[in-house]
């Protein structure tokens, strides 16, 4: 990927947290680490599955260990791989016995987004799935430690999701337009 496609993908996650997941709330832990820069992006260039889980090797040692205060939670984000849905959640499995492999269960944990993102037992264009919908694919690499964290400071966490789904019921698909986020593509029939 070209430099200006790589800087064109990072903004364009950025306006989405800006406006999306920390603007509509959907994480109250990420304002603090944005605002902090302790965000890697990681923009992959693989075009093969093979290819992703190295990058994803590598990122997750990287965060494991760096010092939380200089990165404390990675965006892998991978706009030329699994960008049909159906595919990208299957890799969720392979990425999860990538973690353990490594040795980082209990230390870093994956969350998932992507532009086609659907929630099971959800029609494609429900707006309750929109709260996983990013820019590109991505995986979130978490650390352990740093959500256990903010999830005892926050007294609410059980009820993030709910709260998150019925944000997205009020907002409306026109509610997300109007955020100036490019809507989410839908996954393919």
């Amino acid at each position: 990927m070209q430099g200006a496609d790589t800087a064109a993908v990072v903004t364009a996650t950025r306006v989405w947290l800006e406006r999306a997941v920390i603007g509509l709330q959907l994480c109250p832990f990420a304002k603090a680490v944005y605002v902090n820069e302790q965000v890697r992006y990681t923009v992959s260039e693989a075009q093969t599955t093979d290819a992703l889980r190295e990058v994803l090797e590598r990122e997750l040692r990287t965060l494991a260990q760096a010092d939380a205060s200089v990165i404390d939670t990675t965006l892998l984000i991978h706009p030329q791989v699994l960008t049909d849905f159906l595919d990208y959640n299957d890799f969720l499995d392979i990425a999860e016995a990538t973690v353990e492999a490594l040795g980082l269960e209990g230390v870093v944990q994956i969350a998932s987004f992507h532009p086609a993102y659907q929630f099971a037992g959800t029609p494609r264009d429900d707006v309750t799935n929109f709260t996983n919908r990013s820019p590109y694919p991505m995986l979130h690499l978490l650390r352990e430690a740093s959500v256990s964290r903010a999830v005892a400071a926050f007294p609410d966490a059980p009820n993030i999701y709910q709260q998150n789904l019925e944000t997205m019921r009020r907002l409306g698909t026109s509610g997300w337009t109007a955020l100036g986020l490019e809507a989410p593509v839908r996954a393919t029939d």
